[in-house]
């Protein structure tokens, strides 16, 4: 089993483990630690959807920094087996919801609305363009997309790019969306 830990918030330094899976590229510390300094270190009552995951790190450093309700969502049972391990290991947080099954199922059955999705998939499978026009019925009006990808992405829809990084081959981008 792989590990990485919680870096900020209620679990910090907690270990969470996860297996091996095609397509699952953690986010590391570094990365995440500056998406919540452009975040702001509380997300208190928001609610968020981390769409693709993964070793959960996205979702549960949110749930960590106060988010209300964070669902993840993913394909593999072996993945999703570790999602609860690791729920549980932290004493199975109230907002917490894991869900197994694929993105596009998912943005296209749920009525929940989300004030920041994380978007992390597979690369090169063309996901992004796939799930553009389904991520307006699940964002509420000021909702913020985080997502990591093979290649920079300037636009979303409506939403921009308002931070932007690179570590490695990741580009990694905020996006808000355009007021006015």
């Amino acid at each position: 089993m792989n590990s990485l830990r919680i870096i900020g918030g209620r679990y910090r330094r907690r270990v969470l483990r996860f297996p091996d899976s095609e397509g699952l590229r953690p986010t590391p510390d570094r990365v995440r630690e500056t998406l919540f300094n452009w975040l702001g270190q509380e997300l208190d009552g928001q609610h968020c959807l981390d769409l693709f995951a993964g070793s959960g790190a996205l979702g549960f450093e949110a749930l960590s920094r106060g988010a209300a309700r964070v669902v993840m969502v993913e394909p593999a049972s072996k993945v999703i087996a570790a999602l609860r391990e690791n729920a549980k290991m932290l004493e199975n947080p109230p907002g917490v919801e894991i869900t197994r099954g694929d993105a596009l199922q998912y943005l296209a059955s749920t009525t929940s609305k989300f004030d920041l999705i994380f978007l992390d998939p597979p690369f090169e499978k063309g996901w992004i363009p796939r799930l553009e026009p389904l991520l307006a019925g699940v964002a509420n009006e000021d909702a913020a997309v985080y997502i990591e990808a093979e290649h920079e992405v300037g636009a979303l829809g409506d939403w921009r790019t308002v931070r932007h990084g690179k570590a490695g081959e990741v580009h990694f981008q905020l996006m808000r969306r355009e007021t006015g």
